[in-house]
């Protein structure tokens, strides 16, 4: 069985529908040497116009939940106590770019990547807790 029908099986188990736009999304990750869900979108929607970027965020999300990518080769997210304490997160992406964030700006930055995905309706976030 290839990689790709690993991950259609892992995903059925997991309750997922396997609709044509998820198995573009698995072809396109498959293939390409994607860095971030950014890219993965734009390539999406050049082959289907109508994707949304939201489709990309809950498809790489089913990925890493049934271990099948790692966000961790895209980004890297470090939000110490001494970070924390100096009054913000760092964030260093792969391509060594350091993006400071107050703990306002943190907390926004999830709150709409939460919204996206789906997973934040009208809640607000009372706290995060970044573990390693």
């Amino acid at each position: 069985m290839g990689k790709k029908e690993q991950i259609i099986e892992k995903l059925k188990e997991n309750g997922c529908r396997i609709t044509k736009q998820r198995l573009m999304l698995i072809d396109i990750i498959l293939e390409n040497d994607c860095s971030s869900c950014k890219e993965i979108f734009y390539k999406a929607s050049k082959a289907d116009t109508k994707i949304g970027v939201a489709t990309v965020y809950r498809m790489i999300n089913a990925l890493e939940e049934i271990g099948a990518i790692s966000r961790k080769n895209m980004y890297k997210v470090e939000c110490s106590e001494e970070c924390a304490s100096r009054g913000g997160c760092e964030i260093v992406l792969d391509d060594d770019t350091v993006c400071h964030l107050s703990p306002g700006n943190w907390n926004r930055v999830v709150r709409e990547g939460m919204k996206q995905c789906g997973y934040l309706k009208n809640q607000n976030i009372a706290k995060i807790n970044v573990q390693n």
